[in-house]
């Protein structure tokens, strides 16, 4: 039986660590397929996805995760030309999206929108950044990022550095770890560590440690998760200019972590990973993101399958 068929995904919170793995598993199958296999998985089907933020990794992502396997996409990534103009409810806009499509991606600048959205449509909906809550796929790409190239996530050090107040990819990742036994270290500014309020239940599952120094465990980091700060976030810019550029991850830094040990970033970058770093064997940011695609093939390919692939 696959459990994923019509599943929301809105939190990283519904996922166990056995579902986490069977998504892993299913990955590894789909990127083994050949692509003439891979286009009959969903084939006929139709993504529709609904940006009231500005993406282009995300969306195209989910776009070319669809095609690969051979379905269609359609939707909104400029609200400014769509009917939300004349004053379209977000409800409505939902209801109409989900006639048009078998599955609805939706980011959106409000908490909860997405949870929302689930409630108004009857097709399923997957949350691809809802306010400063959640970004559940990236959380799963990242971990997916993490035991392919480290062949496990059990017993690692993870280091978190950047954003941590605002970045909503940060909170998905916490609580995605929290089903396995790592070491975390969170780093950022004093004024941009991660909100008391949203890691209550974080606690329960996770412990980790927080510091404004990047140089504290550097040395011990199986990986370094680098997020970054996020200008448009800031109700005020003079606050934003105070921890612009904190921390820049460059050669330097990287002399002193394990020579094995790889650096993520969510993307999309400013100035928190030099140019330099790329053409390190340490630098995953980029297979990141090619894993994601994959990722979001897997999803969409259970969501839309009752007896999955």
């Amino acid at each position: 039986m696959n459990e994923f068929y019509k599943k929301d995904i809105i939190t990283i919170k519904d996922f166990s660590k056995s579902q986490l793995e069977t998504i892993f598993s299913s990955t590894d199958k789909i990127m083994q397929l050949a692509p003439i296999d891979r286009r009959e998985i969903c084939k006929g089907s139709t993504l529709a996805y609904l940006f009231y933020e500005p993406s282009t990794r995300t969306r195209l992502s989910f776009e070319s995760a669809m095609a690969s396997i051979g379905g269609s996409s359609l939707g909104i990534s400029n609200i400014s030309n769509s009917s939300t103009q004349k004053g379209e409810s977000l409800a409505d806009t939902v209801r109409m999206m989900s006639i048009y499509s078998d599955v609805l991606v939706l980011r959106h600048p409000l908490d909860g929108s997405s949870r929302f959205a689930a409630e108004i449509s009857d097709k399923p909906v997957i949350n691809a950044g809802s306010g400063t809550e959640e970004h559940p796929t990236q959380a799963i790409q990242d971990l997916f990022t993490i035991k392919k190239e480290k062949k496990k996530i059990d017993g690692l050090k993870i280091g978190i550095v950047g954003d941590l107040k605002y970045g909503r990819t940060v909170y998905s990742f916490l609580h995605a770890l929290g089903n396995y036994d790592v070491d975390v270290h969170l780093i950022s500014p004093e004024s941009l560590r991660i909100r008391n309020d949203s890691t209550y239940e974080i606690k329960k599952k996770l412990d980790f440690t927080e510091s404004t120094n990047i140089d504290e465990y550097i040395d011990e980091l199986d990986v370094l998760y680098v997020t970054r700060i996020q200008k448009e976030r800031f109700p005020d810019e003079e606050e934003y200019l105070k921890v612009k550029g904190s921390y820049v991850v460059g050669l330097d830094l990287l002399k002193k972590m394990k020579s094995d040990s790889i650096v993520l970033h969510p993307l999309p970058r400013i100035d928190e990973i030099s140019t330099d770093v790329d053409k390190t064997p340490n630098a995953k940011y980029f297979e990141q993101a090619e894993y994601g695609k994959h990722v979001r093939s897997t999803l969409l390919g259970l969501i839309l399958n009752e007896n999955g692939f």
